[in-house]
């Protein structure tokens, strides 16, 4: 049976303090903490809100600039430009806009929905007339298109589809817009005018070249329409972006020559001189 005297109560050892250990990690838990709100910032989802005629060749630019860019997402929303604009000018959370016209992005400056001095004009397209691949007999002027061969014509709605609007423009000048704007089909983007024709529910339809590309073995270019205005694309930072350094960053990188290379791959052309 042991008793109390029998335990020995070894003395306690005084703590030595280590000024320089702590402040070594004092200085180890600042710069963790500065780095996880540098990387925080870095980190960004932007949206960018861009023509249908685009869907290809951005999704292709897109995965570039977020190799180049560790950290950013980019998330596309595309659609014809005139909805895009109500969407931005409705409170979506948008960072970049891209649009098919310089009209519909003129609209959106003067309605400051995008950032001042952001805007650049970044592509450039052609309008062109596309039938179905087996059409025996396709038209080759604006003129034909009032033969009754041609009962029905995909038009890019004009008041929202930049397509429209330059087909509008185009069959005006050729006093030719009353007579075939009755056989119109009315189509709420390019790619869905370019889809009538693919699938054979109209006999003739206007789309850009790039979009008659991408269907080149189920439509073929009947001829190219001539445009009073260049088809231009312009692109700017949207005024109530969350991610402004980003989305300018992905601005700066569509005028890029990597970029620019992406472009013409997919068929667009160098920017017009203003």
């Amino acid at each position: 049976m042991h008793c109390a005297s029998d335990f020995v109560v070894a003395p306690r050892r005084p703590q030595v303090r280590r000024p320089g250990l702590l402040r070594s990690a004092a200085r180890t838990l600042v710069a963790l903490s500065l780095a996880a709100s540098a990387a925080a910032v870095a980190a960004a989802e932007i949206t960018v809100s861009a023509a249908a005629s685009l869907t290809n060749a951005f999704r292709d630019v897109g995965a570039v600039f977020e190799a180049a860019n560790p950290g950013t997402r980019v998330r596309f929303n595309f659609a014809a430009s005139g909805p895009l604009l109500q969407q931005i000018a409705h409170g979506a959370p948008v960072d970049v806009f891209a649009s098919a016209d310089a009209e519909t992005m003129d609209q959106a400056e003067r309605r400051g929905l995008v950032r001042a001095g952001s805007r650049a004009d970044f592509a450039t397209n052609a309008l062109v007339v596309v039938v179905p691949r087996d059409a025996a007999a396709p038209p080759r002027s604006l003129a034909d298109l009032l033969a009754p061969a041609f009962r029905r014509v995909a038009i890019g709605v004009p008041a929202s589809v930049p397509v429209g609007r330059y087909t509008q423009a185009a069959l005006e000048k050729a006093n030719l817009w009353a007579r075939i704007e009755a056989k119109m089909i009315g189509a709420q983007s390019v790619r869905q005018a370019l889809d009538y024709v693919a699938r054979g529910e109209v006999e003739a339809g206007f789309v850009y070249a790039t979009d008659a590309a991408l269907m080149a073995e189920r439509v073929k270019v009947a001829f190219k329409v001539p445009t009073e205005a260049p088809v231009r694309y312009p692109i700017a930072v949207v005024a109530a972006s969350a991610h402004a350094d980003a989305a300018q960053r992905f601005v700066t990188y569509v005028l890029s020559p990597p970029a620019q290379a992406t472009l013409r791959r997919h068929g667009f052309a160098a920017p017009a001189s203003p």
